[in-house]
């Protein structure tokens, strides 16, 4: 039996695996979430590890044994823990949805050079959201906490520590702080120096690297009592959500694509060698699999729909109807969904906008389709981005977003791909879980491939695939076209 954990922004998933892939048993816990009018968002890392003890807790309870041989955690990507000398948590993490941290981006770049000069030197361009931000954020801000900071570690890192006791890093959610390096697969000091002053504070916190053939550790015995797990249980190297997610979905060699419609939205290539993008809108990162995952993220997705129908009274049962009953281009209403601020385009103070109203098109059903255009294609440029020589012939869709019929089938229209729905929905999960497994091999000398893994395990839902309708082509490229113009005439 193997365990794979995801910790969310909104909560913490738990599901338990056999060596097929079948699930035998899940949980989750929900976290609350700190947010100020100045663009912070922010968690208490304690509430992980509540949440962590809360869904394995119920998972297990789920499952017809606890002889769990490897466990794997899967973390939200960007989020900043501090630690003190004694390991104490000295503030709460901020995300990576957190927006505060703008003006600090912006002055960074430009100590470094400008954008060029940083995707010369480290391979990425800083944006906001990225974790090396937050640092000089903590600097500018709160001096007497950033003064403390001996250990720097990423979300899922902490949860790696407070299992097994080590702290370690891994190449994958690494490359999302924007001080690594992800040719060379190295932290890049010049980068904290920059906002430390050269004392060397920020490099020396920083955790030491471990491949994904080695694992983190064991259970700490405190922990493995605590859930009646065997204290001999492997923690593999976990790594960012995106990174799991990517496993979780097959995405472990070149010529898949995954695409997550949650909170966030996110799409993203496995690549044999580095995805190098001068303008930062696509994200270089490592995977968590041995290769590299070019990405692109938006900030406004589920969110955006959720909040859209909660104002008109509607709820998601009502996406169907509504996609159903109006055109690609929703008549000609146009929604910039930007309500957090944005990524890509990198507009972090940006604001959501109407255009196009019209006393013909101001209804409840196009103003539903106008959100989920918004979202849909915002996402898709970034598509565009990673797949540029390419044209997309199967996405894996996963998230809230994926269970919406209509919604599966206007990706399929707009992109011209497949669309299908992994069969388990927590790809998170299955990805860690499937990276245990493979660490578990490793470690008891009977290696398997990602790839063997990943045939075995990850499992589509046919009767959800949805197949292109090529005589709406021409109508939703029309309508991206008009997406992009008013997208232009506001920020440009």
């Amino acid at each position: 039996m193997y365990f794979g954990i995801d910790c969310g922004t909104q909560g913490t998933k738990a599901l338990v695996i056999d060596e097929n892939g079948t699930s035998l048993g899940r949980g989750y816990a929900p976290h609350a979430l700190i947010e100020r009018e100045t663009g912070a968002r922010e968690q208490q890392p304690e509430w992980w590890v509540e949440a962590l003890r809360t869904s394995v807790c119920q998972a297990l309870a789920q499952s017809p044994s606890k002889a769990v041989q490897a466990l794997g955690v899967s973390g939200q990507q960007h989020g900043l823990v501090v630690l003190d000398e004694h390991h104490n948590v000295i503030r709460p993490a901020k995300l990576w949805n957190d927006t505060e941290t703008a003006p600090e981006n912006q002055q960074l770049v430009e100590l470094l050079g400008g954008k060029q000069a940083c995707f010369e030197r480290f391979g990425i361009v800083p944006l906001t959201g990225y974790t090396v931000s937050k640092l000089l954020w903590l600097k500018r801000h709160e001096p007497e906490n950033f003064a403390r900071i001996r250990h720097i570690l990423l979300p899922h890192e902490y949860l790696n520590f407070w299992l097994t006791g080590r702290m370690c890093a891994e190449y994958g959610d690494a490359s999302g702080t924007a001080f690594f390096d992800i040719r060379s697969r190295r932290w890049t000091r010049e980068v904290l120096d920059a906002i430390d002053g050269g004392t060397g504070q920020l490099f020396a916190a920083l955790p030491p690297f471990i491949t994904v053939d080695e694992p983190v550790g064991t259970l700490r015995p405190e922990v493995a009592a605590e859930f009646g797990l065997p204290h001999s249980c492997i923690v593999s190297a976990g790594g960012g959500d995106n990174m799991m997610g990517a496993i979780g979905t097959g995405n472990v060699r070149e010529g898949v694509v995954t695409l997550s419609l949650g909170t966030s939205s996110t799409v993203y290539s496995f690549h044999d060698q580095p995805v190098l993008d001068p303008t930062g809108n696509v994200a270089p990162f490592c995977s968590s699999s041995g290769g590299w995952l070019p990405l692109v993220c938006t900030m406004n997705a589920t969110n955006v729909v959720t909040q859209t129908l909660n104002t008109l009274g509607k709820t998601v049962q009502d996406i169907e109807a509504a996609l159903a009953a109006t055109p690609p281009g929703a008549n000609g209403l146009v929604f910039l969904p930007f309500l957090n601020g944005e990524r890509t385009p990198d507009l972090p103070n940006a604001r959501g906008t109407l255009t196009g109203i019209s006393a013909n098109n101001f209804t409840p059903e196009n103003l539903i389709r106008a959100a989920i255009e918004g979202v849909s294609f915002g996402i898709l440029n970034g598509l565009d981005l990673i797949q540029s020589e390419a044209p997309v012939d199967r996405m894996l869709v996963i998230g809230g977003g994926s269970r919406s019929a209509a919604w599966r089938q206007l990706l399929a229209d707009a992109s011209g791909a497949t669309v299908e729905v992994p069969l388990e929905e927590e790809a998170g999960c299955l990805g860690a879980a499937i990276q245990a497994i493979y660490t578990y091999s490793h470690a008891n000398g009977h290696p398997k491939s990602f790839a063997e893994l990943a045939s075995r395990c990850v499992k589509v839902e046919a009767t959800r695939t949805a197949h292109p309708n090529t005589a709406l082509r021409a109508a939703y490229r029309q309508a991206r076209d008009q997406y992009q113009s008013s997208l232009r005439i506001i920020y440009n």
